[in-house]
């Protein structure tokens, strides 16, 4: 199988030194290819992804403008969620909106409270 990706990390110039729109460009490239790759019942070769998620994750330690950085992670989940990974520490699951993930919790809430209720009686 080819590469997903040709020449690896040291192929890519380094992040700070690409232009703005070079590195957005590589970004939202990657994110889809990602996707492509999540999406695909294909096997990939474990290199193949590691090589594919370590060169987004290079491109996304690097300062990106907020609204564009944003708009990247909404379109492709499995970016977003590569993110959220190496931000954990300082960030936790930040992409997350907090009414949904109340919302989320409410839910289960209720419904194990009416799970509780039919197994009590019957």
């Amino acid at each position: 199988m080819a590469p997903l990706v040709r020449g690896g990390p040291s192929a890519m110039a380094s992040p700070s030194t690409e232009p703005l729109h070079t590195r957005l460009e590589t970004l939202i490239a990657l994110a889809r290819l990602l996707e492509r790759v999540e999406a695909s019942t294909r096997a990939v070769g474990a290199g193949q992804y590691r090589s594919l998620v370590r060169q987004i994750e290079s491109l996304l330690s690097a300062p990106l403008p907020g609204p564009a950085l944003r708009a990247i992670l909404d379109a492709h989940p499995a970016t977003a969620e590569l993110w959220e990974n190496l931000h954990y520490a300082t960030s936790g699951l930040s992409r997350a909106p907090l009414d949904r993930s109340v919302a989320t919790e409410t839910l289960a809430t209720q419904l194990i409270r009416r799970v509780a209720r039919a197994a009590s009686r019957g």
